[in-house]
């Protein structure tokens, strides 16, 4: 099985860097962002980036055999703290639980290419 994991519609433009890679139980994600697979472009905004970012990010657990409930652990990297309110109704629609979530940290970061947010999961599969 390759470690590598790909998702159509998401690659990282002429870098040569997959979505993931799963080794054993264990995905980690490179950067997920709000691009809308359908398009192959950016959403115009923080909420759709937001909403673009966690169906990229499920589509690429997916891809690895992974579920929402396999993620452990999510970085979140925001241009600025306006983004943070989007990004937290997605997850909350993802880990609506509040005793059943993963951890997560979010910085703000310089992002480029015109991204508000961007994803890093890391999930462990269970069975």
């Amino acid at each position: 099985r390759p470690r590598s994991i790909e998702v159509p519609g998401l690659a990282h433009g002429s870098a040569p860097i997959p979505m993931g890679a799963r080794v054993g139980n264990v995905v980690y994600s490179s950067g997920i962002s709000g691009v809308d697979a359908a398009t192959g472009k950016l959403a115009p905004d923080a909420a759709a980036q937001a909403r673009c970012a966690f169906a990229n990010m499920r589509a690429l657990l997916d891809n690895a055999g992974a579920t929402l409930q396999d993620v452990v652990r999510m970085t979140v990297y925001v241009k600025d703290n306006s983004a943070r309110e989007p990004v937290n109704a997605e997850w909350l629609a993802c880990f609506p639980d509040p005793h059943d979530r993963p951890a997560r940290h979010t910085l703000v970061y310089e992002l480029q290419h015109g991204m508000l947010l961007q994803l890093e999961v890391v999930a462990v599969v269970q069975g």
